[in-house]
């Protein structure tokens, strides 16, 4: 996949949760990502061998406002248009809560949520060759997603969240662009590769985004207090940085892991 190629990309994602039996049930049942492992506090779910999510059980974890800084959405990239359109079916036939659906122009993409309200994008990219405008630029943008043709494009039913999957891209609520873009971009070397108002886009090797900010809920917002939502993920690397673990200026853990 165009991701898998990058210098850099998006590893697991970690979030606390006040009712970990019923998010995990969640995540299995609507994405089909598999248990890996865990214990009576912690749950990791993936797709084939490869960890993508793991949830620490908190009961009385502080429950984030949605207007903090934190997760926007946790972005699972499918490896082929036919499983996003197998998807498209289980959700219709299992009454998945979808909230939205776009066509991006560099992808195709379906948005919903967990039972806690953390943000989930399930997606597929389009062929790399269409991702550019004439000047080289990405060609984002948010335009109906052809839901009828997506679900045409099925070949199989759905089981589960094939080998392959990935998270392809975090989006992050943050407290200003301009800051983000200095951090995830000057600090840690993602490329800004699109805006939008109120938001910026970051990759590496190319991709459309690995890293998205946005302050359309969060305008403002400084660190985070411990709570429910995210705590932080992990970055891929070809080469670790001299400093693997940080933190971004609003209190979310970033480590960074050798791929493979």
């Amino acid at each position: 996949m165009s991701t898998a190629a990058a210098p850099y990309e998006i590893g697991t994602v970690h979030l606390t949760v006040q009712d970990l039996p019923r998010v995990a049930d969640f995540y299995a049942r609507a994405l089909g990502l598999h248990k890996l492992g865990g214990d009576g506090t912690e749950t990791r779910l993936g797709a084939g061998d490869r960890p993508l999510l793991t949830l620490t059980g908190d009961r009385h974890a502080r429950k984030s406002s949605p207007r903090e800084a934190g997760l926007f959405h946790t972005a699972f990239l499918l490896p082929a248009r036919a499983d996003l359109g197998a998807w498209v079916h289980h959700a219709s036939e299992s009454r998945l809560p979808v909230q939205g659906a776009s066509d991006h122009h560099v992808s195709e993409a379906i948005y919903l949520a967990d039972p806690e309200g953390n943000g989930i994008e399930i997606y597929t990219d389009r062929p790399r060759a269409t991702w550019t405008n004439p000047d080289g630029s990405i060609r984002m943008g948010t335009d109906p997603l052809d839901i009828p043709d997506l679900a045409a494009a099925a070949r199989a039913p759905w089981t589960g969240a094939p080998a392959g999957t990935v998270v392809g891209h975090i989006h992050l609520q943050v407290g200003n662009v301009a800051e983000a873009e200095a951090f995830y971009g000057g600090e840690l070397g993602f490329a800004t590769m699109a805006h939008y108002p109120g938001a910026a886009f970051l990759a590496s090797g190319g991709y459309h985004h690995h890293i998205g900010a946005n302050v359309w809920n969060s305008r403002g917002a400084g660190k985070r207090s411990p709570g429910t939502g995210l705590s932080g993920f992990t970055i891929l690397a070809d080469m670790l940085p001299a400093q693997p673990r940080t933190t971004d200026p609003w209190g979310i853990d970033i480590t960074f892991q050798p791929k493979g």
